[in-house]
């Protein structure tokens, strides 16, 4: 018998939790970020502190998802949010409502994705984030024995001088290895790289003809979108915030706090 699809926002929200195959732990995380987005579609400021996790959410309709205001109302969520939690938090909440909307989307539950347009708040950075590492730091950098993953990503990062979101949204069928290059878009600019990332790229993408290059540790979780899922391992695509935190905490021990991204890049 197929199973009807639910009428109300919680229910909805309770089958997504169901079938995600989270922890308890994970799914009281899960529905507490998912309950505090309800209270944005009904229009309504959600409770904040201790209070929060307490609240009964408003009961509402799932097709408010649908509604013509629903994407400007949850914008004015994430702005009330970022007045009073750290951006890693509503980061992550944001992640989770993304995930459920495009596995409610992909059942017909809904049409639309009032989530797409959302921006995830910008991470803060330590202190002398802008300064570009100095020869000596990229060499002190490329020879620690980091993982396969981050120094392929870090040389790219460095050698081709790309934008970081547009490097971690490569995929394998679009890199020129004999090139050293990427295969030419219109939507986005062409990268070249040279001789460390060309060393690394094929032992990165061994056995991978398709799907995110650069992936999580783990499976993608339920409801990930196609695009970000790799079609061999079932890994999901990595993040910027994860990639941005990997790279901080690996080069901790070469200089407190601990380096970013960007200044792979500063001064390219």
């Amino acid at each position: 018998m197929t199973e009807l699809p639910p009428v109300e926002y919680g229910v909805a929200v309770e089958r997504y939790l169901a079938a995600s195959g989270l922890a308890e732990g994970s799914r009281r995380i899960y529905r507490v970020a998912l309950s505090t987005w309800a209270w944005a579609l009904a229009d309504r400021p959600a409770p904040t502190g201790p209070e929060r996790r307490r609240a009964r959410p408003p009961v509402l309709p799932l097709a408010l998802l649908d509604h013509p205001d629903a994407a400007e109302r949850l914008r004015a969520a994430v702005a009330r949010r970022a007045a009073d939690t750290d951006p890693r938090t509503l980061n992550r909440e944001l992640s989770t409502l993304r995930a459920a909307v495009a596995w409610w989307r992909a059942r017909g539950w809904i049409d639309g994705d009032p989530s797409a347009a959302l921006r995830p708040s910008p991470l803060p950075e330590p202190a002398g984030a802008g300064a570009a590492l100095t020869a000596e730091q990229l060499r002190a950098l490329f020879a620690r024995r980091a993982p396969l993953r981050e120094q392929t990503l870090w040389h790219l990062l460095h050698e081709s001088g790309g934008a970081i979101e547009t490097v971690l949204a490569l995929n394998t069928d679009q890199l020129d290895l004999p090139g050293r290059r990427t295969h030419p878009r219109s939507d986005r600019p062409r990268l070249h790289w040279g001789t460390g990332t060309a060393r690394l790229l094929p032992l990165l993408i061994a056995g991978r003809s398709g799907g995110p290059l650069f992936l999580t540790d783990r499976r993608a979780p339920a409801g990930t979108p196609a695009t970000d899922r790799c079609p061999h391992t079932g890994r999901a695509r990595l993040s910027y915030r994860r990639a941005a935190e990997l790279f901080t905490a690996h080069t901790r021990v070469l200089s407190e706090p601990g380096w970013t991204l960007r200044q792979l890049r500063a001064g390219r």
